[in-house]
Order: structure tokens, then sequence, then C-alpha cells
């Protein structure tokens, strides 16, 4: 019988815990390695679509995480950006479950962390560990910034948009300035319009800018995200912040409601969203990449999140019926087809969301009104990474 191979994920975010959580119940184990001094999550609020659901629900953590999540009535809501008219919204009351079998929440990602927590041993994380090198000889060695080193048979890049681990094997373009940044905020309920309070995804769509707002942390807050151009702004860091008066200029004569939820949010993060083409290739040898390493998208389908995990449970099927490098090429070709195509739908939402007034504004809001987003958008949540051996539902 062969040895279990030795696996380090680099990353203990939203994917790294995952892929532990994942080769856990595979059978096989790994050790995660975490810069951070403790486990936590610096953004927001995201979106637990059902593909999602389901992949949480089978690492029996979705009952734990639902308990402090927002269980959505409606989604897909857009409403034009002076007056807060209705163009399309989507039932996900029943519709939801009735297609895909679970239901749409919206949790604040530091829930989420602590769900996927609950399910690796503590034992199993490093904190404190940034790794600095990463190196391939007859095993994968690690050097961290504190001085010590590690080695394993597989070495898996959980390490978000800036990872090492991608720097050192995988060949990409620079990232591009893609003209847009994002403003963030959390809203205390008793301080949001009553619109905002909601069990409801409401997306307001004006030219040039869009923002999108649901409740979370079972209701208390509001988590607020708006799109806007971003002039001469090129930050890409979620701890950076902007003034209240900057993020309100952007949509200064907006709806009353909407200025009245960014003057509730108090200082707001900002963040440029720089644009990078997807990956041909995820992995060199028995090292590869996972989550926003490999495939960082545009967050307008709130599939982030989502798609690491996605890439956890299929990554470790993969290792758990073949030899590591065998795996991992099963791994990416998997992955990289569903991953590319969302990257590509996500950067073209923006041209749709931001159109000026006009002819084609309103045959989107048109098209908008007569659509089924939910159901269009099937290949999204019907997705089941089931038997990897096979040609169907993993692809």
């Amino acid at each position: 019988m062969t040895a279990a191979p030795v696996i380090a994920v680099l990353g203990g975010g939203i994917g790294g815990l995952a892929t532990a959580a994942f080769l856990r119940r595979a059978g096989l184990g790994c050790t995660v390695y975490e810069q951070a001094r403790e486990l936590k999550e610096i953004g927001a609020g995201l979106v637990v679509a059902p593909n999602l659901a389901r992949l949480l629900r089978r690492l029996g953590v979705l009952d734990t995480l639902a308990a402090d999540a927002v269980c959505l009535d409606v989604g897909w809501e857009f409403r034009r950006w002076a007056d807060g008219r209705v163009l399309s919204s989507e039932d996900l009351r029943e519709a939801c479950q009735d297609l895909y079998g679970e239901r749409t929440y919206t949790v604040h990602r530091a829930a989420l962390l602590a769900a996927l927590a609950s399910a690796v041993p503590p034992e199993t994380v490093r904190l404190g560990k940034r790794c600095v090198s990463v190196e391939v000889g007859s095993r994968v060695g690690l050097r961290f910034a504190d001085g010590s080193r590690a080695e394993a048979d597989v070495v898996v890049g959980a390490d978000g948009v800036h990872s090492v681990v991608r720097a050192a094997f995988v060949e990409s373009a620079a990232p591009a300035y893609s003209g847009l940044c994002a403003f963030r905020a959390l809203v205390p309920a008793e301080r949001a319009p009553a619109l905002a309070r909601r069990r409801a995804q409401t997306l307001w769509l004006g030219p040039g800018h869009h923002l999108v707002h649901y409740p979370v942390a079972g209701g208390r807050l509001v988590n607020l995200v708006a799109f806007a151009p971003a002039g001469g702004y090129a930050t890409e860091s979620w701890t950076a912040t902007a003034t209240v008066e900057e993020f309100l200029a952007e949509f200064d004569g907006w709806d009353e409601r909407l200025v009245e939820l960014i003057r509730a949010g108090g200082t707001p993060g900002r963040w440029a969203l720089l644009d990078r083409a997807p990956l041909t290739r995820w992995s060199h040898g028995p090292v590869t990449l996972l989550g926003d390493a490999a495939h960082p998208m545009f967050p307008f389908f709130g599939q982030g999140a989502a798609q690491s995990v996605e890439d956890a449970a299929v990554l470790a099927t993969c290792l758990a019926s073949a030899p590591p490098e065998e795996a991992l090429r099963r791994y990416e070709s998997l992955r990289i087809p569903r991953t590319t195509r969302l990257q590509e739908a996500s950067h073209g939402r923006a041209h749709v969301n931001h159109l000026p007034d006009g002819p084609e504004q309103r045959a989107r809001d048109a098209a908008f009104a007569s659509g089924d987003p939910l159901r269009d958008n099937g290949w999204i949540y019907a997705y089941e990474p089931g038997d990897v051996q096979g040609s169907g539902s993993a692809a």
C-alpha cells in the first residue's frame, strides 16, 4: 500500500480551510500554514448560493452556518438608480429549493470561515507562518519568514490574489488596470432604511456605477458593496479605506434611501479591481493553485468563495484517487474550464451593469424584466463535483 502523501496548504482562508476539510473527509491529512496570528476574515458579506450550500452540507457545517445566516426570500432584485423602480426580481423562497435542492443564504465572511474551521482539527493549522519561498526537489521545500522550514509531497497554494506560489511557478501576465474600484461597509440594521433590511439581495444599476446590499449576521447588519470608476486609485487591499464623503460623491443624485444607507455605514473600505486574465495552467509538478490564487474574478456573480470551495472538493477527490502529479493534472483539467467561464462572465457584467441612460440601457432593462436569471444561471448553481473519474458533473 502506498503511503498517503504529505500535503501542505498555504493559506488559512476560506479556500485553504475548505481544502483541509475535504481532504479530511477523503481520508487524507494535511497541514495548513497561515501567515496571520489568528484565523480571521477581513471582508464583509457574501452570498452562499446553492452550489456552495450543497458542499457545506456535505461537510456537515451548513446547519451551523445557517443559524447565523440570512435565508433569502428575494434575489437578483435589480432597481433603477434614481428612483428605486424594480426592473426585475426573483422569488428565492421556493424556486431556489425546487430547482437546485438548496436555498440561498447571505453570511458574514467570518461566519463562513468559522464554520469551515469547525470541520478541521485545530492541530492541522499552523498560525504565524508566512511562506516566503517554495522549492521543488525530491520533495517540495517551504521556507517561512520566521526562519522555519517544512517539506511536503504536495503543496496547494491557497494564498490569495497575491499568491507566492503563483508567482514562483505559474507564468501569468501582470494585473491590468480595470478602471473600477469598490467601496464596502457594514451598516447596523437599526440604522438602515427598511428597504435594506428585507431578506433580499438588491442590485441598483446606474451610469458607470452599481451598488449591492443584503442583510447578514442573522439580519443584525446590512452588507453594502458598491462599484464606481477608480480614477487614479489603484490600491488592491481589503484594509484600505476611503471617506464617507468620497463614497457619497460617487452616488450623488441616486435614490435618497441609498444615500441614507451609505451615510449609516461609517468609514468605508475601498479597493481597486485589478483585471487578471484566466490562467491556462495551475500546476507545476507537485504544486498547484486554488481559489483566488488560481482564478481571481470580479465579484459581480458572487461566486468567489463558492469557486474556492468547489476547487477544494474536486482537489480532495482527485488526490484520494490518483498519485499526486496525476491527481493535480486531473484537478486543473476539471476546474479550469468552469472557473475561466465564470471569470469571463464576471468581467463582462461590469459593462452591462454600468450602461448610461439611453437606448442600450432601456433594452437591458426590458431584457431583465422578461428574464429568469435563477434558471438562466443553472450552469452555476446546479454544478455538483461528483465522481471526478467520469466526465459528467465535475467538468
